[in-house]
């Protein structure tokens, strides 16, 4: 399955058929439907109808709202009507969001190991990780790791634990906009909600970033770092991932006018 070297990353209340061709047109490889689809999965059948070639993938679903049965059932309904052109992304998603969450560990294992049972192909399956465990998981279960709101110290270090083979595909947030003050209020915005979550602080304080760093929404240096604004430096960030290892960039573009910024993005990308 070719993804590319670069997708675009959209929530999933966000995805329309319009979205899709235009992001297809504009030459991206992959649509990844992201903010914890259902497992139902209407919103990548949708894209796919709506587009002859381009890859679509979940980033991801909640191992803890679907169950590996529903997710199956509608891998199989999807590679029926489209083959090959679906990735299956799954994840243990976050404690604060999920009162039964438990051992992670074994709630990924078990997970991998029904949509086994069901049929689902490892190579059709990407997992998000973050932590050497789970990325190791990643590259043993499934095709590769989808890591989140991560730099290209990260996508370094993944690499090396998953080693040359599987599929490293990092998301990476960017706000394409002139105005800087604005860029850093969607950075900052941002940023505060995720910093308020167990795993991405725990995988920022690895990686060498200060408790200080994380406050509020982010310390200027950890908001350049993790949220790429200007056009040269967006697309130097987003380079810097595959130099570090990635195979792919799922692209995540803030802001009001997502169909300029993907257009934007498709003109520093593929010039």
């Amino acid at each position: 399955m070719d993804l590319g070297r670069f997708g675009i990353w959209v929530l999933a209340s966000d995805v329309s058929a319009n979205a899709a061709r235009v992001i297809e047109s504009l030459g991206f490889g992959a649509l990844w439907v992201g903010g914890s689809p259902t497992g139902k999965l209407a919103e990548v059948q949708a894209a796919l109808d709506a587009t002859e070639s381009m890859v679509v993938a979940t980033g991801i679903v909640n191992m803890w709202r679907d169950e590996a049965t529903g997710a199956a059932a509608a891998y199989h309904q999807i590679q029926g009507r489209h083959p090959d052109r679906f990735l299956l992304g799954v994840g243990i998603g976050h404690p604060e969001a999920t009162a039964e969450y438990r051992n992670p560990s074994a709630t990924i294992v078990g997970y991998l190991d029904e949509l086994d049972a069901a049929g689902v192909p490892r190579d059709h399956i990407v997992l998000a990780a973050l932590g050497p465990r789970v990325l190791e998981l990643a590259a043993a279960r499934t095709a590769g790791a989808h890591p989140y709101l991560t730099t290209p110290r990260h996508t370094k270090m993944a690499r090396t634990v998953i080693g040359d083979g599987p599929l490293l595909a990092p998301e990476q947030t960017v706000v394409v906009s002139d105005d800087r003050a604005e860029a850093q209020r969607f950075a900052g915005d941002f940023l505060a909600r995720y910093l308020r979550l167990v795993n991405y602080r725990s995988n920022l304080l690895r990686e060498g970033w200060s408790e200080d760093d994380l406050a509020g929404g982010g310390s200027d240096r950890l908001r350049d770092e993790l949220i790429l604004t200007g056009d040269a430096t967006v697309a130097a960030g987003i380079e810097a991932h595959l130099d570090a290892g990635a195979d792919h960039v799922a692209i995540q573009a803030l802001g009001p006018h997502p169909e300029g910024a993907y257009r934007a993005l498709a003109a520093v990308l593929y010039d």
